[in-house]
């Protein structure tokens, strides 16, 4: 009896003696447990309703029995719905009105505030705290530790993801058993995963990257995972020793440069470090390398797709680049529907096994964004050179239009991003009276330092026509991110917006 997904990741663990799991505290899980784990889940999950094609939605805290309800969950041939833990009882009600999920998991200590909210929307509630304590843990005791997964095809739907929501209402995508498991498959062979391989996992598994990336390529390749709650740095240190390659977003890697005891000595075990999520800076690229020996290697995905195009794993890892197309994945930079030449901007559109399935309950969005050839408009601007590289400008709704020419603000930023005492930089389109946008840029400073903003103008106006030049800039110390380490430029639009009106 098939089930794709689960046949390839979580089958081969049963009876396997293995370390699986090194956890913070000091404890290990075996495969085998792992396995007992997922099955035991599987069956309280079925006792609380779960049919195949429910949607499961969890908002819990990162732990081995979190991910194991993923496991449980695709072996009911239901459908995973992880959710943002800092989600609040609003935004939980739009999910769950939108999914309309059989079962809903939060923590122990949100069930009270978040029980109307499952009630309303006709969900199931249990709870799961990120120490493997919950109502569902309770139902789970006495379940068989085998199972049978439910059949499935390669089409049927693994999970929904829900799109950040920066702009408008979120949107789920709809990920099938083929989407997820291809791609799995081809990154594990582009990086060279092997069973051989401990992984360095300190990332969130709400999100693509911790879920489908870092955890879908261990399983599948029947590795380890040093599986941590959260990036600590005290931890990372500690354990990077025993690693042979970790998976972060870009701040994972600018804290560790903070860190004199980043050495290359302490990082001898390591393979491969990996950055996705947001854009890693050129300055960080580089710093890494000169304080390791080791360039990481950026990648380039979306929430409807998983991962797009890598940096080579044998080969020229650029700096600023997000590297080429993976294999199986067609990408092309068009404008206005037609293909701009080589090194110009527009925006990518990406085809292959890895695209989603449509938005859900969504059609008119799916027709928008999903052409009826498979070709997925992704909205991210970019460039493609000769050899195929790509470079991300920026976000189509965040090109800014003054006084009707088109500024990418990736251009300004990475000027200013090279102005001494500026650790990083955000240009903004902001409402201007006479430029219908005027550009905002706003400059987080380094630690202990202060960036002069005359410096900032001169270096901008001697690189950059005028119309390109921000309107005004200010200094703070951080920029609002999100829990993957993405600027949040419409947060900077809200705070700032009438910056320009009288």
């Amino acid at each position: 009896m098939p089930n794709p997904l689960f046949d390839a990741l979580f089958a081969p663990l049963a009876g396997q003696s293995r370390t699986l799991l090194h956890l913070g505290d000091g404890r290990q899980i075996t495969a085998a447990a792992f396995h007992a784990l997922t099955a035991r889940l599987a069956h309280a999950m079925r006792e609380a309703g779960v049919e195949p094609g429910d949607r499961v939605a969890v908002q819990v805290t990162k732990s081995p029995e979190a991910l194991a309800v993923y496991g449980a969950t695709v072996a009911l041939g239901a459908i995973f719905l992880p959710l943002n833990t800092a989600y609040t009882a609003a935004e939980i009600d739009y999910f769950l009105g939108n999914a309309t999920p059989r079962l809903f998991l939060c923590d122990p200590g949100k069930v009270v505030s978040l029980a109307p909210v499952a009630q309303r929307n006709g969900a199931q509630l249990l709870s799961l705290s990120g120490d493997g304590q919950g109502s569902l843990i309770d139902l789970a005791a006495d379940q068989p530790k085998t199972l049978v997964p439910v059949d499935r095809t390669g089409r049927d739907l693994a999970a929904i993801l829900y799109t950040s929501g920066t702009t408008g209402r979120s949107k789920g995508a709809m990920l099938s058993h083929d989407n997820l498991l291809s791609n799995a498959a081809v990154l594990a062979d582009h990086w060279r995963f092997t069973n051989t391989d401990v992984l360095l996992h300190a990332l969130p598994i709400f999100h693509t990257h911790g879920l489908f990336v870092a955890s879908n390529v261990s399983l599948l390749t029947g590795g380890q995972m040093i599986f941590l709650p959260g990036f600590d740095l005290e931890q990372v240190i500690a354990t990077l020793p025993h690693a042979t390659t970790m998976m972060g977003v870009p701040t994972f890697y600018t804290r560790l440069l903070d860190d004199p005891r980043l050495t290359r000595e302490l990082v001898g075990h390591m393979r491969l470090f990996i950055s996705g999520s947001a854009p890693l800076l050129s300055e960080t690229h580089i710093a890494f390398e000169d304080r390791t020996g080791l360039r990481i290697l950026e990648r380039y995905g979306m929430t409807e797709t998983n991962m797009n195009t890598s940096n080579p794993y044998a080969g020229d890892r650029r700096a600023g680049t997000v590297g080429q197309p993976l294999p199986g994945v067609e990408l092309r930079i068009t404008a206005h529907d037609l293909p701009v030449a080589t090194g110009e901007v527009g925006m990518i559109e990406v085809r292959g096994p890895n695209v989603f399935q449509g938005y859900w309950q969504m059609p008119e969005k799916t027709r928008e964004e999903l052409r009826e050839d498979g070709w997925f408009l992704t909205g991210d601007l970019a460039t493609q050179d000769a050899d195929g590289y790509v470079t991300i400008v920026g976000r189509a709704k965040d090109l800014i239009i003054t006084g009707g020419y088109n500024v990418y603000p990736k251009e300004v930023e990475e000027i200013l991003d090279a102005v001494p005492g500026v650790l990083e930089s955000a240009v903004i389109g902001l409402p201007h009276p006479d430029f219908g946008e005027a550009i905002f840029a706003v400059l987080a400073r380094a630690k202990g330092q202060e960036p002069d903003l005359d410096a900032a103008k001169a270096a901008v106006a001697e690189r950059l026509a005028r119309f390109k030049h921000p309107k005004a800039m200010i200094v703070v110390d951080a920029l609002p991110r999100n829990t993957m380490g993405k600027v949040q430029k419409a947060e900077l639009r809200k705070i700032h917006g009438k910056w320009f009106q009288s």
